[in-house]
């Protein structure tokens, strides 16, 4: 049975959390407006180009869910089967996994994230994991493989529809300062500022280390509408994004423009479980250049946590992809008794995220997959 059948319609908890973020984003919206004015200013544009893209992302604005396919749910099913047999993208309430913090359960951090920036919404009596918010990215440059390759090798774009149930934080929903970076499309100011500051100190975004602020505002004024741009280059956008916080259902069948897929899994089984995602619900399925990585060029640790033992158990002296990467993750579930003595289950599951995050930063597409 599919919960909240009809996409668009927003559950009472699930309205009042929109109606806090936009009261929120009201608050802020001031001081964020001299911001942007005063950087619009600095860098000798008129307030007419921010209009423009504004305006742009209001009509054009797609989210991307980044999942990794292969990996198991509470139910022992893939990703990707639970996507074929529901039709219905899960929340990490009921799913039990997370590309990044797995603290979805009650009195957990994402659970007292969530209650601190939408104002105890769902926590309400009549809130339920089904109808908790599900966390993506804003698709703002169009990299093939997706605008957060970190929490997932797959995505599905939608279409700029879900975008009005949507709320977006520059940044993490976790961060301290999220409360006053966040906002909807109707007010984006919030939202706007703390980018636009960080482009102007010429640290780049989306990954896109010399990304200017005029050339941001020319890609949501005049790239947004343009999709499926595979010519591009990966985008590798590990740290720098927009989170998409969708509230209400997110149904294949009506809210998903395409799915686009990690190449690693074109030959394999849950490439199966693609295609029929693909032909059950009418979905474009589309394959980024994926990434695959030598075990011999993986650092020996990455962000404080070892990965090279990780990645030579995975892979001995060949090659990583994601793939292999997920199927030793679900080892870890599936035969714990193999990993005893390897490390703490939280630092393990550690570990395989980073490592992931390695193959994003460092791997290159695997030619003969592509072929």
């Amino acid at each position: 049975m599919i919960e909240n059948p009809q996409s668009g319609h927003l559950l009472p908890h699930q309205r009042k959390a929109l109606e806090h973020i936009q009261e929120l984003a009201a608050r802020f919206r001031s001081t964020a407006g001299d911001a942007v004015r005063a950087i619009l200013d600095r860098a000798g544009l008129h307030e007419s180009v921010y209009d423009d893209a504004i305006g742009s992302v209001r009509i054009h604005a797609r989210v991307a869910l980044h999942f990794h396919p292969e990996r198991l749910s509470r139910t022992g099913v893939t990703v990707a089967e639970g996507l074929v047999r529901t039709g219905v993208y899960k929340s990490q309430f009921e799913t039990g996994l997370s590309g990044g913090s797995p603290s979805a359960f009650p009195g957990g951090e994402r659970d007292q994230w969530e209650s601190r920036l939408f104002g105890g919404a769902y926590h309400e009596p009549d809130a339920s994991p089904a109808g908790r918010p599900k966390y993506g990215a804003l698709a703002v440059m169009d990299h093939p493989d997706g605008p957060a390759p970190r929490f997932g090798s797959c995505y599905l774009l939608l279409h700029p529809e879900v975008s009005k149930r949507s709320t977006f934080t520059f940044g993490s929903s976790h961060e301290p300062q999220a409360p006053e970076r966040t906002g909807t499309l109707d007010l984006l100011d919030p939202v706007m500022a703390p980018l636009l500051a960080q482009l102007e100190q010429g640290r780049g975004a989306f990954g896109v280390g010399d990304l200017t602020v005029a050339g941001l505002l020319d890609q949501l004024t005049r790239g947004l509408s343009k999709t499926d741009r595979q010519d591009r280059p990966l985008g590798r956008a590990l740290d720098s994004f927009i989170e998409a916080q969708i509230h209400g259902a997110v149904r294949l069948d009506q809210d998903v423009e395409r799915l686009v897929a990690d190449p690693a899994f074109r030959d394999h089984p849950v490439g199966e479980s693609l295609a029929t995602i693909s032909t059950k619900y009418g979905i474009p399925l589309c394959w980024h250049p994926g990434f695959t990585l030598p075990v011999g060029k993986v650092p020996d640790v990455f962000r404080e946590y070892p990965v090279r033992p990780l990645a030579e158990r995975i892979a001995g002296q060949g090659i990583l992809d994601a793939a292999n990467i997920g199927a030793m993750a679900n080892s870890l579930e599936l035969d714990p008794e193999a990993w005893k003595g390897w490390a703490s289950h939280e630092d393990t599951l550690t570990q395989f995220r980073r490592l992931w995050h390695v193959l994003v930063v460092n791997g290159v597409p695997d030619e003969a997959l592509l072929e």
